[in-house]
C-alpha cells in the first residue's frame, strides 16, 4: 500500500529558508578564500571516515578532537567573512536604498575627474545598506556637511588639513573626513595605501570606495573587496549609478 505525503505550509516554509540559508553560503564562499578553507576541512573529513575504515587509530583521535571543536575553528578563521554576510543580509534585503541621488552621484564623478587631471590623491567611501556610524564616531573628523564638488575638492587638496584618510559619505551628507579605514592585503599586487583602504573597507562592508591616484591620476572604484580601476569619467558615472 502507497502511503500518501502529506505537504503543508510549514514543510514548503521549512525548505524555503534552509534554501535560502544555503545560498547565502554559497555566495559567500564564492570568489573568497573561505573556498579554499572549506576545501581543507573536506581534505580533513575524507581522512577521518577513511582512519575509521582503516582502523587508524591515532588519526581518527587527531581528528575527533578537531571535530569536536570545529565549530569554534570555523568562527574563528571566517569572523570577518561571518559578520559581512550577517550584515548584508540584515540590510541587502530588508533596508536597501538608493545610496545617492543622480545629482550627488555626478558630485562625486565630476570632484573626481577633476582631481585626477589634477594628480591629487583622494579616497570617498559611499554607505549603502551597512552603516558606517561606528568608524565614523571611532576615526576621522565629523562634518556633517552638504555634498558638493567643490567641498570634496577642498577636502583633498594637498595643503589641507583634512586630506590625509578617507571621506565617508553617509545619508547622501559628507559625514567624516580624515577617517582612517582598515587595510586589507595585498600580495603580489603594486597597491598603495589608498587602494589597500579601499579593498578593506568594501571587504568588510558593502560600502562603495573610489580612489584617485595621485602618481598616475587614475580612477578605481571598489566593491564586494574587488577593485576596478583605470576608469574614465564616463565610465564612473555609470558604474557609481548601477552600485548606488
Amino acid at each position: 500500500m502507497i502511503e500518501h505525503i502529506v505537504v503543508d505550509w510549514r514543510d514548503l516554509l521549512d525548505i524555503g529558508i534552509v534554501s535560502f540559508l544555503l545560498y547565502q553560503v554559497i555566495q559567500l564562499l564564492r570568489g573568497s578564500r573561505a573556498l579554499a578553507v572549506v576545501s581543507g576541512l573536506g581534505i580533513l573529513t575524507f581522512l577521518y571516515f577513511l582512519s575509521r575504515a582503516l582502523g587508524l587509530y591515532t588519526l581518527q583521535w587527531l581528528l575527533d578532537h578537531i571535530f569536536t571543536s570545529l565549530f569554534l575553528v570555523i568562527v574563528v578563521i571566517f569572523q570577518e567573512d561571518i559578520r559581512r554576510a550577517l550584515g548584508e543580509m540584515g540590510t541587502k534585503h530588508l533596508f536597501q536604498h538608493k545610496a545617492l541621488r543622480a545629482s550627488s552621484v555626478e558630485d562625486v564623478a565630476s570632484a573626481c575627474e577633476e582631481m585626477s587631471k589634477a594628480r591629487i590623491g583622494a579616497l570617498i567611501v559611499v554607505e549603502r545598506g551597512m552603516h558606517l556610524d561606528d568608524m565614523i564616531r571611532r576615526e576621522g573628523v565629523r562634518l556633517d556637511a552638504r555634498l558638493s564638488r567643490q567641498l570634496l575638492r577642498n577636502i583633498f587638496h594637498p595643503k589641507a588639513p583634512l586630506h590625509d584618510g578617507a571621506v565617508i559619505i553617509s545619508r547622501g551628507r559628507i559625514a567624516a573626513a580624515a577617517c582612517i579605514l582598515p587595510l586589507a592585503e595585498a600580495k603580489g599586487q603594486n597597491f598603495g595605501t589608498r587602494h589597500r583602504a579601499a579593498l578593506g573597507i568594501t571587504l568588510e562592508t558593502d560600502a562603495v570606495a573610489i580612489v584617485v591616484s595621485e602618481e598616475r591620476g587614475e580612477i578605481s572604484i571598489a566593491t564586494n573587496g574587488v577593485l576596478s580601476r583605470n576608469l574614465d569619467a564616463g565610465r564612473l558615472r555609470t558604474v557609481l549609478n548601477d552600485v548606488l
